[in-house]
């Protein structure tokens, strides 16, 4: 294993201790959502073991209802089938982009995120085997594409703004890489790495 992956697995929350209860940014989301229920969910922040390990990262549809045409991690909303976060991010990586579960390893967690779109996500980082093979679904995706864990890790390649929502002013941080805009909530969790690596 690469020495930026032993890093981060030891940055994350462990796998025998799943994070549970609200996101970090709940009181940000009560703002504008109020106090309603959010959907739980999970996203698969996959790297692709190599000499330069990459993030994983797909681009939405533009004709799908919400984050339409948005880069995101694959996942989604959980299941009543699922177990746990991990199973609905393995079954959500394997629908949306092909990955084949049983060539990822799972790592450990992020902290929890709460979105506009009313979810409250439980990311999950895993190793993903050089040799996986990805593809997108059509309906749901556009593109799959990577980007060395190295880039988020250099600090002038993070971007931070203000923007307006709702009456309220929200700081954010975005990426840009090879032409593909990362920000929102993809962004964030992204971001919610690099303070657990200690980077940010």
């Amino acid at each position: 294993m690469s020495p930026l992956l032993v890093d981060l697995g030891g940055a994350l929350l462990p796998l025998s201790s799943p994070p549970s209860g609200e996101g970090w940014n709940h009181a940000q989301m009560t703002e504008l959502l109020g106090d309603a229920p959010r959907r739980p969910a999970a996203v698969l922040v996959g790297v692709r073991e190599g000499v330069q390990p990459r993030v994983v990262l797909t681009v939405r549809t533009n004709d799908l209802p919400s984050h339409a045409g948005q880069v995101a991690f694959p996942g989604g909303g959980s299941d009543p089938a699922d177990a746990d976060a991990v199973a609905t991010a393995l079954r959500e990586s394997e629908e949306e982009i092909g990955l084949e579960r049983q060539l990822v390893t799972p790592l450990g967690f992020l902290d929890r995120f709460e979105t506009i779109s009313g979810y409250n996500i439980t990311p999950v980082v895993a190793r993903i085997d050089p040799g996986a093979r990805l593809y997108p679904a059509p309906a749901e995706v556009a593109e799959v594409f990577e980007v060395p864990l190295s880039f988020f890790l250099e600090p002038s390649n993070l971007r931070r703004y203000t923007m307006e929502f709702r009456g309220h002013r929200r700081d954010m941080v975005e990426f840009v890489h090879g032409g593909h805009r990362i920000w929102g909530a993809t962004a964030a969790m992204v971001f919610n790495l690099l303070q657990r690596m200690g980077r940010a």
